[in-house]
C-alpha cells in the first residue's frame, strides 16, 4: 500500500456490523497491484445515522463506498443518481461520487454474471433452480433473466416471501424447499443463495435429500467459506460441477472499484487477485 498523503483517495464500506468484512483486504490489495494511491476502510453505521453518513462521506471527499447489510435498500433514497439495474433489483451496494452526491449501483449481479462466465456456465435457454429468496437472490434473479434463462424455479422456506419478490415474473415458478420433487427430471443449473452451510456451520445443507442432487448439472454456492460447502460436496458426489462464491465476491469488488476509480481493471490483474484470495481462503 502506498504511503497515505494529501493525494490519497479514500474508499470504504458502510454497514452494521462490519467487523468481519473482507472488502478492505480485497480493495487495498487491488489498489496495491494497480499502483493507485488509495486506502479502503470499513465504517460501522447505525441505520438511524445512514443519511448523515452518506452526506458526511461526500463532504469529506470520500471517493466511493460499498454498502452492506442492513443498508442496501434504505441507502437508495440518499443517492443523487441511481443506475437502472440497481433500481430494478431494488438494492444498492456501491456508491460512486458524482457531482452533488453519489450514484448508486448494484455490482452483485454483475459479479455473479462474471463468475458464471469465468467458470463457463451458460445460462441462455437453460432451466435454473435458485435456492433462497433473500437479498442475494434478488441480484441473482436479475442476472439470470438478463442472461436469458428459460425457466427459473425458486425454492424458499417462505413461499409468501418469494411470491412477494418474484411472483410477478413470467418465467418463474415458486415452491418450498420440500417441493423439489415437483420439478421434472432433467439437468439443471442450481444457484445456492441462502446462508445455510456458512462457516462455522460447515456440515449443514439447505436441501439434505440426496435425490435432489441428481437434478444438478452445475452449481454455484454464493458462500465462499468454507471453500467447499456441504452443498458443493453433494453436487459433486452426484456427478455435477460446483463452484463457490469467491469469484462473485471478487468480481463485485472489482466492478465497484472500476466505478469508484472510473477505469477498467485489466483481466490479468483480476486473475492474479483471484489466485491470492483463493490461496488465503
Amino acid at each position: 500500500m502506498n504511503e497515505v498523503n494529501g493525494s490519497t483517495k479514500i474508499l470504504g464500506l458502510i454497514g452494521d456490523p462490519v467487523e468481519h468484512t473482507g472488502s478492505p483486504a480485497i480493495h487495498n490489495l487491488l489498489a496495491s497491484k494497480l499502483g493507485d494511491n488509495v486506502i479502503y476502510v470499513p465504517f460501522r453505521v447505525k441505520a438511524k445515522r445512514l443519511e448523515e453518513a452518506v452526506e458526511g462521506a461526500y463532504a469529506l471527499g470520500i471517493e466511493g463506498l460499498n454498502v452492506t447489510v442492513p443498508h442496501k435498500v434504505e441507502v437508495m433514497q440518499y443517492v443523487t443518481e441511481l443506475d437502472d439495474a440497481a433500481l430494478e433489483i431494488g438494492a444498492v451496494n456501491t456508491l460512486a461520487k458524482v457531482r452533488g452526491g453519489y450514484k448508486g449501483y448494484n455490482t452483485d449481479f454483475s459479479g455473479f454474471m462474471r463468475e458464471l462466465d469465468s467458470v463457463d456456465i451458460q445460462v441462455n435457454g437453460k432451466d435454473v433452480i435458485v435456492l433462497g429468496a433473500g437479498g442475494a437472490a434478488k441480484a441473482v434473479m436479475y442476472a439470470l433473466r438478463r442472461l436469458g434463462a428459460r425457466q427459473i424455479y425458486v425454492l424458499n422456506r417462505s413461499i409468501e416471501k418469494a411470491e412477494a419478490l418474484f411472483g410477478r415474473l413470467s418465467n418463474v415458478s415458486i415452491m418450498g424447499f420440500d417441493d423439489w420433487k415437483k420439478i421434472a427430471s432433467g439437468q439443471y443449473i442450481c444457484i445456492q443463495c441462502t446462508s445455510v452451510g456458512l462457516s462455522p456451520d460447515d456440515n449443514s445443507c439447505v436441501i439434505e435429500d440426496e435425490g435432489f442432487y441428481d437434478l444438478v448439472e452445475s452449481a454455484v454456492d454464493l458462500i465462499y467459506k468454507p471453500k467447499e460447502t456441504a452443498f458443493m460436496k453433494k453436487v459433486t458426489s452426484h456427478g455435477g460441477k460446483a463452484y463457490n462464491g469467491l469469484r462473485m465476491l471478487m468480481y463485485q469488488a472489482v466492478s465497484s472499484y472500476e466505478f469508484f476509480m472510473k477505469k477498467e481493471v485489466p483481466e490479468d490483474i483480476t486473475e492474479e487477485l483471484y489466485r491470492e484470495l483463493d490461496h488465503n481462503n
